[in-house]
């Protein structure tokens, strides 16, 4: 019952909440590059799904390259689970795999239902050398004004290991996505965490085939914004579901 009242709160509920956990961000932040897929809560019936992600920034004198490859199956129609390797390219421009990621999603309402759409989201993540684990529980929220969305997400992260401090760490991410066509949306995202505060424009889209299959593919350029935030982020996503 408190569950199904939460989902019926109003939009100032959520945003108030929200921003309490954004200036919280303020002082604690995780490790790794903050920007990355903005996620929604959406799961479909007997999906399936390939996907890649690029992700490329400077850091120091270095620039850095990390993609992700992944395959992701419905294990409900309320739930997905999706298994990733994650590689990077090192300063001496060499390519190799560096950790593996098991994520769950959990599409708690369905489209509609409430005033909002929500879900959780579960991940572990364990790197190949240095054998640091990392713990991120966080929920996703999506509402949809005529033909706008307005989508946060909202994470906590457990990391411990061999080279790192055992902490807990907070990320939020927004996108405000403008759906103009469905092979073009414009969006803008923010990011915050790890001492980064950054925002930039997005362009996705989605191509549909016969019965379930779609074709997805997401662009975006953020900026940080202030002195302590790396200067530019390009990320890249290509999502095939059948």
């Amino acid at each position: 019952m408190k569950a199904l009242m939460l989902f019926k709160q109003p939009c100032w509920f959520i945003l108030a909440s929200l921003s309490l956990l954004f200036s919280c961000t303020a002082t604690v932040y995780a490790d790794g590059v903050v920007v990355d897929k903005v996620y929604h809560p959406y799961v479909l019936p007997n999906e399936r799904e390939v996907e890649w992600r690029l992700f490329s920034y400077k850091e120091s004198k270095n620039n850095k390259l990390a993609q992700r490859f992944a395959y992701g199956q419905s294990l409900t129609d309320t739930v997905m689970l999706e298994l990733y390797l994650v590689g990077e390219r090192d300063i001496n421009d060499d390519f190799s795999l560096t950790s593996y990621e098991l994520e769950a999603r959990w599409m708690l309402t369905e489209q509609g239902e409430y005033w909002a759409d929500w879900g959780l989201l579960f991940e572990i993540e364990k790197e190949q050398k240095q054998k640091n684990w990392e713990v991120t529980s966080g929920v996703i929220v999506e509402k949809e004004f005529g033909r706008t969305s307005l989508t946060f997400n909202a994470f906590i992260i457990y990391e411990w290991g061999n080279t790192i401090v055992s902490e807990f760490e907070t990320e939020f991410r927004l996108q405000y996505r403008y759906r103009y066509l469905e092979q073009l949306q414009p969006a803008i995202e923010l990011y915050s965490g790890e001492n980064y505060l950054g925002i930039g424009p997005a362009f996705m889209g989605i191509q549909r085939f016969a019965k379930q299959k779609q074709l997805k593919w997401e662009v975006g350029f953020i900026t940080g914004v202030d002195s302590r935030s790396k200067g530019h982020v390009l990320r890249v996503a290509i999502e095939y579901e059948f």
